[in-house]
């Protein structure tokens, strides 16, 4: 539809500004066409065709009973109580931005990338340990809908005229870049956002995106910072806020791999985590015989040290949440789930359906559509920090090739407990893990 536009003829005579104005405000109106509707609903609240009445009415339940909260009608714990709060526990380099795409693209959640970031940088140096309970007091706010809290942690001069841009992924967050808070997309469209678009939105108060959180039915957030399950009881114990947690695994060998090739933009991150380790404990050389440190290039600094180094600290933090997750206290039952990323990536419309069922989202043909074609691309990226469809054969095998083995055997030293209960084999010599038949993902433990 975008291409029977002659857009030549109508942009003709018009500015950059003008008519970048026109173009947003055309393909917003191709979205809304492109859109599917239920014909039996009224003409002004026509609701997608695959949002079924009961997933309607549940989403006008929630506007209505915040309305009646804000004209004290209703306490507050009634108005939390038919809201669902989601947390993606997870580590850097998970497949994390991937399988955080699954709940930013669905039209009925609203979605956080990294929140906790904001604690990281302006708390620096401290190490990933002592900002544990400072992640947890954030959460508490933002799954209240009190995005104010972003400004206790806003970079210096922003405070309280922090915009939405402000914030972390801003510009890839499909709320803040979808009406009405920009025209540029709409929610109930399912697809990837071009942040060189969003990045143009107009920036809006917060008090304005918390207005926005308020309308949805489900929060959901995904972080990489929170490093212990038991951070969270509090919050799982507070009888005002449903929350669950999704626990995103992959393969620490993948991770490890993974970390180095993003290990600048990391690095930061990975010396936070480093200052965590027990100093008395004696650690074998993650670099092989011979190996240089050159310049910022080539890893220079340490910085792929540093890198691989904090895998201690995360497998460690891993083993202790599974081991909790095996034998779960009062606060942690029934509101639990692993999740492989490996098991994504090969059979992503089976994970979508597990996941949506246990957070009591309905899966639709277009979020099928959305995940099969993210795990089905023609290559797989060797850019970090960039959501892209990738093959899944590829993805699952790359670190085999990348990592030396006495990288791989190091790894697998510090990881050998979640490997064990999340069904990652070890290898036992470098022929094996140049062996790409064959596979080294068994059933999981959990």
């Amino acid at each position: 539809m975008v291409e029977s536009v002659p857009w030549e003829t109508v942009l003709k005579g018009k500015g950059a500004q003008e008519g970048w104005s026109y173009f947003k405000e055309e393909l917003s109106k191709v979205q809304e066409k492109a859109t599917p509707r239920c014909h039996k609903t009224s003409r002004q609240g026509r609701r997608p065709v695959w949002l079924n009445r009961g997933r309607w009415l549940d989403l006008r339940e929630k506007r209505k009973v915040y309305d009646l909260w804000k004209k004290g009608l209703v306490t507050y714990d009634q108005y939390q109580g038919v809201v669902k709060l989601v947390y993606v526990f997870t580590t850097w380099r998970s497949g994390s931005s991937f399988f955080g795409e699954l709940f930013n693209q669905n039209p009925e959640v609203f979605f956080l990338y990294e929140p906790v970031w904001h604690v990281w940088q302006k708390l620096y140096p401290g190490d990933a340990v002592s900002l544990q309970g400072a992640a947890r007091d954030m959460l508490s706010s933002l799954y209240r809908c009190d995005l104010s809290v972003f400004q206790l942690y806003s970079t210096a001069g922003a405070g309280k005229n922090l915009t939405t841009l402000g914030i972390f992924g801003a510009a890839t967050n499909k709320v803040i870049c979808s009406s009405p808070l920009c025209p540029a997309y709409r929610k109930e469209v399912v697809g990837m956002v071009d942040d060189r678009v969003c990045k143009k939105c107009p920036p809006q108060r917060l008090s304005r995106f918390q207005e926005e959180c308020h309308k949805y039915r489900t929060l959901v957030i995904k972080g990489v910072r929170v490093f212990d399950l038991a951070v969270l009881a509090p919050l799982m114990r507070d009888p005002t806020l449903d929350l669950k947690v999704i626990h995103l695994v992959r393969d620490p060998r993948a991770v490890a791999s993974s970390r180095i090739k993003s290990r600048h933009g990391l690095i930061r991150e990975s010396l936070q985590v480093v200052r965590s380790r027990d100093p008395r404990i004696h650690r074998m050389p993650f670099l092989d015989a011979g190996h240089k440190l050159g310049g910022k290039k080539e890893g220079g600094g340490g910085s792929d040290y540093h890198a691989l180094g904090a895998m201690e600290v995360i497998c460690s933090s891993m083993a202790k949440t599974l081991q909790t997750a095996l034998h779960p206290p009062d606060w942690l039952q029934g509101n639990y789930m692993a999740v492989r990323y490996e098991d994504l990536v090969v059979e992503p419309i089976k994970t979508l359906r597990q996941v949506y069922g246990f957070v009591n989202l309905a899966v639709s043909p277009e979020m099928e559509k959305f995940a099969l074609n993210m795990t089905s691309g023609p290559g797989y990226s060797s850019k970090p920090f960039v959501v892209s469809a990738r093959n899944a054969t590829q993805a699952l095998s790359a670190w085999r090739t990348a990592l030396s083995y006495q990288q791989i055997k190091q790894v697998e030293e510090y990881c050998h407990q979640p490997m064990a209960l999340l069904g990652y084999e070890r290898v036992g010599s470098p022929e094996e893990v140049k062996d790409l038949s064959r596979t080294l993902l068994r059933k999981p433990r959990l």
